[in-house]
């Protein structure tokens, strides 16, 4: 069966590239646009991996991340948070949070889907 990725980010364009990229790897995928709805789409759709925006309306991902950290139910549940913001002090604000991983906006496709990989068979 292969693994469930929610993507979460409010840029229609980030979002449809991410997508394609995703889905041609193999992996199902759903969307959503702010963490609000991350929120919900994690509750029903029981993502494997979640690719998590820090800036968004409603919640940032940092909220998102602590409020799955905080659920038991969601422990197996992977993170890679994406950003524009490389500062390590974001970098080490996401991690402490608990993301598994964390990348900067520009990446190469191929960096991310090896890192989505990566995550997924920790």
């Amino acid at each position: 069966m292969s693994k469930k990725v929610l993507i979460v980010d409010d840029e229609p364009n980030i979002v449809i590239s991410l997508e394609f990229l995703v889905k041609k790897e193999g992996f199902t995928v759903a969307v959503a646009a702010d963490g609000e709805e991350a929120l919900a789409k994690v509750a029903e759709f029981s993502p494997d991996l979640i690719l998590l925006d820090v800036m968004m309306p409603k919640k940032s991902g940092f909220e998102v991340c602590e409020a799955l950290r905080a659920d038991p139910a969601r422990s197996g549940l992977k993170i890679i948070m994406l950003t524009a913001k490389g500062r390590d002090t974001e970098m080490a604000k996401g991690l402490a949070l608990g993301a598994d991983a964390y990348m900067t906006k520009p990446f190469s496709t191929k960096d991310l889907i090896a890192r989505i990989r990566e995550v997924l068979a920790a």
